[in-house]
């Protein structure tokens, strides 16, 4: 180990305790049980990302969506089942999650090279980090140790994952129910610098956004125009739009000088900037400073990472990432 990474490695230790990190998480969890997990997670996030660049954008959401409903314990990653019903099914992951075979390549190499050790919990939160990383965007420690669940909750994923025209009062809530504070939510939307959304995601901004019959006052005109042909009043509801048409694949800060621009694709982007002066301030300091933004965007991820995790005893190191294991 490099000295640079062992003294990361003690900084990361010691601010564990002040982000109330659970002390079950360590970073050296696969040191010795499969030294070469985090290398062979990289590799073939890496192959894909080449292979298609859209692909980062999807496994950070699949870590977010998962995150936010009942932990990381990988619970979004379950196929349906004769006791599950898969939180593929909901209404933030149905037609738009994606990233589900990449997941399934790595663990069947992760298996290949030590079976029964790394959950798909971890490797979530691993190819997050990573797909950041080979984006542009900042790099982390990862906690690792979670446990994979043995169920899923798809009315969670439906009532827990932020939705695109949710109130900036709702998103906070959601966030702060867990334990993510204002300083989390504008950061970790940062990660809307890559991606596309559908239209369908933000049609009633174009054309009647409080059911007046009117667009809506917070997008840029010029922008609402450009993007009327392709999201039309009906039809078209899977055409995909950049969430950042100006920098698409790279991870930067050009989200927030976009919201100041008025041209946050999503309502729930532009309320950063129009809902609230304390998220507000955040938006133009990150659109000013992209340093200050990857370092809360890093620290945020971990903190968001560690959501309700399953340690110990707790859940199981699934076989297969789509189903749980049979005893």
């Amino acid at each position: 180990m490099s000295a640079a990474m062992a003294a990361a490695l003690a900084l990361f230790s010691l601010l564990a305790a002040a982000w109330g990190l659970p002390p079950q998480l360590d970073p050296h969890f696969y040191d010795r049980s499969c030294p070469q997990a985090q290398q062979i997670v990289a590799s073939i996030v890496g192959k894909v990302h080449y292979q298609d660049p859209r692909m980062a954008a999807s496994l950070l959401r699949l870590h977010f969506h998962d995150c936010f409903v009942k932990g990381c314990d990988a619970s979004i990653l379950l196929d349906s089942s004769a006791t599950i019903v898969s939180e593929k099914r909901s209404n933030p992951n149905r037609d738009s999650a994606r990233g589900f075979e990449v997941i399934d390549e790595i663990k069947a190499a992760l298996e290949a090279a030590c079976p029964h050790t790394v959950s798909c919990a971890d490797i979530l939160a691993l190819a997050a980090r990573d797909s950041t990383v080979m984006t542009g965007g900042p790099g982390w420690i990862v906690p690792l140790g979670r446990r994979d669940s043995r169920g899923a909750s798809v009315q969670g994923s439906n009532n827990d994952i932020p939705a695109p025209n949710n109130t900036l009062p709702t998103i906070i809530t959601k966030f702060k129910l867990q334990g993510l504070d204002i300083l989390d939510l504008v950061a970790l939307l940062g990660s809307h610098t890559i991606g596309d959304s559908r239209c369908t995601s933000f049609r009633q901004r174009l054309y009647n956004q409080t059911g007046n019959g009117l667009p809506d006052l917070t997008l840029d005109a010029s922008y609402a125009a450009a993007l009327r042909p392709r999201c039309p009043r009906s039809g078209g509801d899977q055409n995909l739009f950049f969430l950042d048409p100006v920098t698409p694949f790279k991870f930067d800060n050009q989200y927030y000088k976009n919201l100041l621009a008025y041209r946050g694709l999503l309502s729930s982007d532009e309320v950063l900037l129009t809902a609230s002066p304390a998220t507000a301030e955040l938006v133009k300091l990150y659109a000013a400073d992209q340093d200050v933004f990857f370092q809360h965007f890093a620290r945020s991820m971990v903190k968001m990472g560690n959501i309700s995790p399953l340690t110990g005893g707790n859940g199981e190191i699934r076989a297969n990432c789509r189903k749980v294991n049979r005893y």
